[in-house]
């Protein structure tokens, strides 16, 4: 999409930032999406080039404060310069205005995300059988009665049936469409970097660094478990960032992404 490959996987505990957009859809209501739902710009629901279809996520829109869930099921946004794609709904909800972007955060709600994978039609879900501990035999006999005491009859041994096991529940999915609750919080605006890359050696960073002009390298991270990003950066203008972005790819390193920091 828009010139740039994505390898979609699946992640339950993605954070990430980045600028949000609206997303047209697959076409018009009704039409089916990436994993065979249905569209509709009336409804919250969002696309991601990457996430596992269907996922839920929180976007929170760091200008405002503004944050809703949401549900992702269509691949998008085409720009590769916008981290996820909103329905007009979700957008007006957001306030992300038409035709413009906003600085968001995007958190992956794991357990949702997770039971709808689960319960996805078709997927085998891996269930682990315990077994129980072996019984050894027990050996018996009868013996007489001590001296001075008198023998009992034995009472019948009342057999105990064990509690058969629990069981495991079929997850069930969410509704495709979740309420709209939007939370206000306080916005928490940053700065668009656009970053190539990180790496764990200083020496990989270089020779990327010196692939794309005006890009540095800060390294990050406690010692012993350093890392080295290269970026660009940073900007408070959406245009800006879209041209560094144009012309890092324009380079050859299809990774590169804009982010809020």
């Amino acid at each position: 999409m828009g010139g740039v490959w994505s390898y979609p996987r699946e992640d339950f505990s993605l954070v990430e930032t980045g600028l949000a957009a609206r997303h047209p859809g697959p076409g018009g209501f009704g039409a089916a999406t990436a994993n065979g739902e249905g569209w509709s710009g009336g409804r919250a629901l969002a696309a991601h080039r990457t996430l596992q279809l269907p996922a839920v996520v929180t976007v929170t829109n760091l200008e405002n404060g503004r944050a809703l869930t949401l549900r992702v099921n269509d691949r998008g946004p085409v720009n590769p310069g916008r981290v996820i794609g909103l329905s007009d709904r979700a957008a007006e909800l957001l306030g992300v205005p038409a035709g413009g972007a906003a600085q968001v955060r995007v958190a992956v709600d794991g357990d949702r995300s997770r039971a709808l994978s689960d319960a996805t039609p078709g997927r085998t879900v891996e269930r682990f059988a315990i077994e129980t501990a072996p019984r050894a035999a027990v050996a018996s006999e009868s013996l007489a009665p001590p001296p001075g005491a008198r023998g009992a009859s034995a009472a019948p041994v009342q057999p105990v049936a064990a509690p058969a096991a629990a069981a495991p529940s079929a997850a069930r999915p969410a509704d495709i469409a979740l309420p709209e609750t939007v939370a206000i919080g306080a916005s928490q605006p940053g700065r668009l970097f656009v970053e190539a890359g990180t790496f764990s050696r200083a020496d990989a960073a270089q020779r990327l660094a010196a692939r794309i002009p005006g890009a540095r390298i800060e390294p990050f991270g406690l010692r012993g478990e350093r890392q080295f990003r290269v970026r660009l950066g940073p900007w408070t203008d959406v245009a800006q960032a879209d041209a560094a972005l144009e012309r890092t790819l324009a380079s050859g390193v299809s990774g590169a992404r804009i982010l809020v920091d």
